[in-house]
């Protein structure tokens, strides 16, 4: 019996996301882009909220193209009192129905008449009543770009918080999860030269099985936050490479690895000029690894040496600028290109008062001068992916990077498609910047409780992040057990370096313990990187040592921290939190204000606290 169709059925649907989640967009459409003909989609978009998601319940991506409305319309007919015969599937091409089908429904959107958006952009910065908006937004604009004979198209999407599903010309090609990482989509057979109607649908609610999780301590962004655009490659292309040092303690051995979009056999060629004459990689089924001997410049802080790559096949051609140095472990040490380095440092959140997520390059780049001017080498990029230009700078200004996606607090541990979630965000990061020379350490969480289920669900993260990348290490902020006194986490035994968050002079009392426990950790025989401490002061605020939020209290904090890290032999660095203060919508007694405050600096980087150049004092050294 066939099935009839209901015109009301859009209000009798539940949960409307689940079919479109079926869809997942991951890493198999992943590729190397950075170098490749594109074509920007920045600009104005038309775009709407969408509080009740009622652009998934009553389909309005299917209102597209005249072809789409004549195939969401046509199943009503007999229910409309519609003969299907007076309106056959020719009469789409006869008839503009984007044009006829506010005649024939009451519609209740018009995408050419919604206000306009600049895109990239974090909603929250546009207008006052979207500054705290949680939902669904829709996002609108039509393309015109037909792939030439011989070309493929990719939509790419270089951040989107949190899941954004992709429709063009009626279709829904897609939905991605994760706010920290670009996507691709291929759009090669959809394009015409006719104006396309591409929609993207974001939607930045906190949920309990995301990653992160309904809880967490900074301002939670909506939007396309990153940049947009078209890709254009060859029929067959570079998808993805390495190229990197050996970590055999020689620096004369490189190698790269090449993945190619299609399964074919043939030949690669690796041009570095100024380490020699090219070299050929044989393809066998689409992949190959070629080793061969040269001495480059190590690359490091003091000395951040690029040198120019191209590597070619057949029609297909990608540059880059790489960097190679070596980073390992020895007991209890860190070294780079085989000398112990102590990693001065500090954390960063991707924020900033006027654009929120969306940080310009200047922005960014201010950041690492701030590293430079409290001579520190190091940054720990917290809590998320953060933008792909972050790791290039650091590479060309020699900052060394901790880069990590947002396992933070009470994850669902224990269910699989959080799992999943999780490695996705975490392979998007490692296949983005693995060839930058300045990431030297992934982690794959933060403070979650040390569980079976947690252990389970970190090792299957630190698996695979094993996986995708041998030549850098894998960490993770753990939590301590203060009132024993030792490193209570099962996760440390697997990791390379272990990330410590400690608070000792802020949340916890006696500084005269931090040392006892370090020293009780040296069973472990692995560095530690103490990867948050210090205390809030809010810019301006002064008073005793020992009065809370005054930047006499977070400076004596830094004092007396330093004292004891001079003196503990297992740590191989620090990140103290937190380079400036940034949102965090909990934090509300009347010295924070929305804000967290353990930053060196104001909000708005114009006002140094006294602990900056405590820090400064100590880095210097």
């Amino acid at each position: 019996m066939e099935e009839k169709k209901n015109p009301m059925e859009a209000i009798f649907k539940r949960e409307p996301w689940k079919p479109y989640l079926e869809n997942l967009i991951t890493t198999d459409t992943f590729m190397s882009s950075a170098s490749r003909r594109s074509e920007s989609l920045n600009g104005p978009w038309n775009f709407t909220e969408d509080i009740y998601n009622m652009c998934l319940r009553a389909d309005w991506h299917k209102f597209s193209t005249s072809e789409s409305i004549y195939e969401t319309f046509s199943p009503f007919f007999p229910s409309l009192g519609i003969d299907p015969e007076q309106f056959p599937p020719s009469i789409a091409q006869e008839i503009d129905l984007t044009q006829f089908a506010p005649k024939m429904a009451p519609l209740d959107f018009d995408f050419e008449q919604w206000p306009l958006m600049k895109i990239p952009c974090c909603w929250n910065m546009t207008e006052e009543k979207y500054f705290n908006y949680e939902g669904s937004m829709v996002f609108t604009r039509k393309i015109s770009q037909k792939a030439a004979h011989g070309e493929r198209v990719f939509l790419r999407v270089a951040g989107a918080n949190y899941r954004c599903a992709v429709f063009l010309d009626g279709d829904h090609l897609g939905t991605h999860l994760g706010g920290g990482g670009e996507f691709y989509v291929e759009v090669t057979d959809r394009l015409t030269e006719k104006d396309n109607r591409l929609i993207l649908l974001v939607d930045n609610t906190r949920r309990g099985d995301q990653v992160p999780m309904d809880n967490c301590d900074w301002f939670n962004y909506g939007g396309l936050h990153r940049d947009i655009e078209l890709i254009f490659t060859p029929e067959i292309f570079i998808k993805d490479f390495t190229c990197s040092l050996v970590p055999d303690g020689s620096f004369n051995n490189i190698r790269c690895t090449v993945q190619l979009s299609d399964p074919v056999d043939g030949e690669a060629l690796l041009s570095i000029p100024e380490l020699g004459d090219p070299v050929s990689i044989k393809i066998k089924k689409g992949g190959g690894e070629v080793k061969f001997s040269a001495t480059p410049e190590l690359w490091s802080p003091e000395n951040p040496r690029l040198y120019d790559l191209s590597l070619s096949f057949s029609e297909d051609r990608v540059t880059d600028r790489i960097g190679f140095r070596e980073i390992i472990t020895k007991g209890s040490s860190i070294l780079l290109n085989g000398k112990e380095i102590f990693l001065k440092g500090i954390s960063c959140h991707e924020e900033s008062v006027t654009n929120g997520r969306s940080l310009t390059e200047l922005e960014v780049t201010e950041n690492f001068k701030l590293i430079k001017e409290l001579g520190g080498n190091f940054m720990r990029l917290a809590h998320y992916p953060h933008h792909i230009r972050s790791a290039q700078l650091a590479d060309e200004m020699g900052i060394l990077l901790w880069e990590e996606i947002p396992v933070y607090w009470a994850i669902d541990f224990e269910n699989p498609v959080t799992l999943a979630d999780a490695k996705n965000q975490l392979s998007e990061l490692i296949l983005r910047d693995r060839n930058r020379a300045s990431v030297i350490i992934w982690s794959v969480g933060n403070e979650n409780e040390d569980t079976p289920e947690r252990f389970s669900f970190m090792k299957a993260l630190v698996e695979r992040a094993r996986d995708l990348d041998t030549e850098r290490l894998v960490s993770a902020a753990c939590l301590v057990n203060w009132d024993e006194l030792h490193v209570q986490d099962n996760l440390a035994a697997v990791l390379d370096v272990i990330g410590i968050n400690e608070y000792f002079g802020w949340y916890y009392g006696g500084i005269e313990k931090m040392a006892p426990m370090f020293k009780e950790a040296e069973a472990l025989n692995k560095p530690f990187i103490i990867s948050e401490t210090g205390g809030g002061a809010l810019a301006g605020h002064h008073g005793e040592e020992t009065d809370f939020f005054t930047e006499e209290r977070q400076q004596k904090i830094y004092e007396d921290q330093i004292a004891i890290i001079k003196e503990l032999p297992n740590i191989g660095g620090m990140t103290p939190w937190i380079l400036y203060d940034f949102r965090a919508p909990f934090r509300t007694n009347s010295f924070q204000r929305g804000y967290n405050r353990k930053g060196l600096l104001s909000p708005d980087k114009k006002k140094r606290k006294l602990a900056f150049s405590t820090l400064q004092g100590f880095y210097q050294e």
